[in-house]
């Protein structure tokens, strides 16, 4: 999963990406309000830690922008400013969650996994479908209580899958998805990894549909 960070300090900046690392996601980091996108594709972006305070702006600017277009990611805003009119502001203008710097990033991190699981749909840290159990962050997975070995790309392969069980995910989309920092993936290797996945938590689970792409039937 991928995480667009817009923080202008520069040791809270290295740090966060770090933390991102360690908990397997990866992430692009902005620093100026003009660098941030004009819209945020929940399509390639899973979450956005927005600063309010840039060199160059307000982040409730790019907040008010970007739900005015109906763009849907979710949005933790993390800021030093701790009045209660900035938090009612960034909540009832679109943020999910107001983190306060300073802040431990364990919490931060706990705060991403829970506005990411909701926008999967999932309660808790447990993704149930059906036979599956998926843990995102233990990248761990089983089936009817067995444990199945993924190794790391069928595995975020499964929970780009896994988001929304039933719908068709495209090939095109996956392949941006698979790795976000560089090309995207070509279709020929989307297609060995989705081989292999099949071969290990069921070739009945995920459906082929020609043409588009894949999805997970659970």
């Amino acid at each position: 999963m991928h995480i667009l960070l817009i923080e202008d300090d520069l040791d809270l900046g290295r740090a966060l990406q770090s933390a991102l690392k360690v908990e397997g996601l990866t992430s692009e980091w902005l620093r100026r309000a003009v660098d941030a996108p004009a819209t945020v594709d929940a399509r390639t972006i899973d979450c956005v830690l927005l600063d309010l305070t840039l060199p160059d702006g307000s982040g409730f600017d790019l907040l008010a922008r970007w739900r005015a277009l109906g763009e849907q990611v979710p949005i933790i805003v993390i800021t030093a400013r701790s009045a209660v009119e900035d938090r009612l502001a960034g909540l009832d203008g679109g943020a999910d969650d107001f983190v306060i710097k300073p802040f431990a990033t364990a919490e931060l991190m706990s705060r991403i996994r829970a506005v990411l699981r909701r926008s999967a749909r999932q309660a808790s840290e447990r993704w149930v479908l059906g036979e599956l159990v998926v843990e995102p962050r233990r990248h761990a997975v089983q089936r009817g209580g067995v444990p199945l070995d993924l190794s790391p790309r069928e595995f975020q392969l499964l929970l780009e899958l896994a988001r929304e069980p039933g719908v068709v995910v495209s090939k095109s989309l996956l392949s941006q998805r698979l790795d976000p920092l560089g090309e995207p993936m070509d279709f020929a290797a989307i297609e060995v990894h989705v081989s292999n996945l099949r071969r290990k938590i069921g070739a009945e689970l995920i459906r082929t549909v020609r043409g588009v792409g894949y999805l997970l039937q659970a």
